[in-house]
């Protein structure tokens, strides 16, 4: 089996990188193991003396790729976030995902050092939107400026990640699109006022929490002369993404994370050149 290779920090991917227990997700870190993939550790110099520590994940390509903004859910940095990076190298881009908490756990540690998701997601709840839009802007512009890189960049967020990822297009303009998987998005004019790419949305049939904003969103962002194109998958739940990839999940997250993958592997396509 060709493992997926770490450099930068020297963290490998055994079972004890991840302790505790409550953020194992074995079957996320055996689809990691098995990846020719080559991924990294970085660590990154943040505001105020934060390290901010962000994974990434190159496709096995022989031209330049474009990048993928990866923001994870509300749980923090997990391995299945993880492996979604991966998954979105294989299609082609380079991925980074930084690991938002970092900093934040026990010892200024970050998502692997919460002592369980309830106190990682309670982090993640605390975080101040600044220091966010700083970490995610510093994440991309790292990741642009690699030699392997085209210099496109689009974000893709999931949960807690895919409001993030509405809010954070409507911050950086040179990005080339946004991806919002099952997350809350602005329904004021002030909200997408300066979102200047397209903005495709991922949403569960069973998810009425954060559907009951989709008809906001929309009217929001087409009064702006926004392109918005939601598309929501029947039975999917919140989540769907992650619970589709584990082998565990239900048959229709699984068949809606299947179409929507299908979906964004085509958006993905007319990034793919240089």
């Amino acid at each position: 089996m060709r493992a997926l290779r770490f450099v930068a920090l020297a963290l490998t991917l055994s079972p004890a990188a991840f302790s505790p227990a409550a953020f194992a997700q074995d079957w996320a870190r055996t689809a990691l193991e098995a990846s020719p993939r080559h991924g990294e550790w970085v660590a990154l110099d943040a505001a105020g003396g934060r390290t901010l520590h962000a994974f990434v994940v190159y496709p096995e390509s022989k031209t330049k790729a474009p990048v993928v903004l990866v923001i994870h859910e509300i749980f923090g940095l997990s391995e299945w976030a993880m492996s979604m990076a991966d998954q979105l190298a294989a299609a082609g881009c380079i991925a980074i995902a930084p690991d938002l908490l970092s900093g934040d756990g026990p010892d200024k540690g970050r998502t692997k050092d919460f002592p369980n998701t309830t106190a990682a997601r309670e982090a993640v709840g605390k975080l101040a939107p600044e220091r966010v839009t700083a970490d995610l802007d510093l994440a991309a512009d790292y990741a642009v400026k690699l030699p392997a890189s085209n210099g496109k960049l689009v974000v893709a967020g999931f949960c807690w990640g895919g409001a993030q990822t509405f809010r954070y297009a409507n911050h950086k303009a040179t990005l080339a699109g946004a991806f919002v998987f099952y997350g809350t998005g602005p329904t004021t004019a002030e909200g997408v006022a300066t979102i200047a790419c397209p903005v495709y949305g991922f949403y569960a049939e069973n998810d009425a929490r954060v559907n009951a904003t989709l008809e906001g969103s929309a009217a929001a962002m087409k009064a702006a002369g926004k392109t918005f194109e939601p598309v929501t998958y029947a039975g999917g739940g919140h989540g769907f993404m992650r619970a589709g990839d584990d082998p565990a999940g239900t048959e229709a997250n699984k068949a809606a994370r299947a179409k929507a993958w299908e979906r964004l592997n085509a958006l993905l396509k007319p990034h793919l050149t240089e």
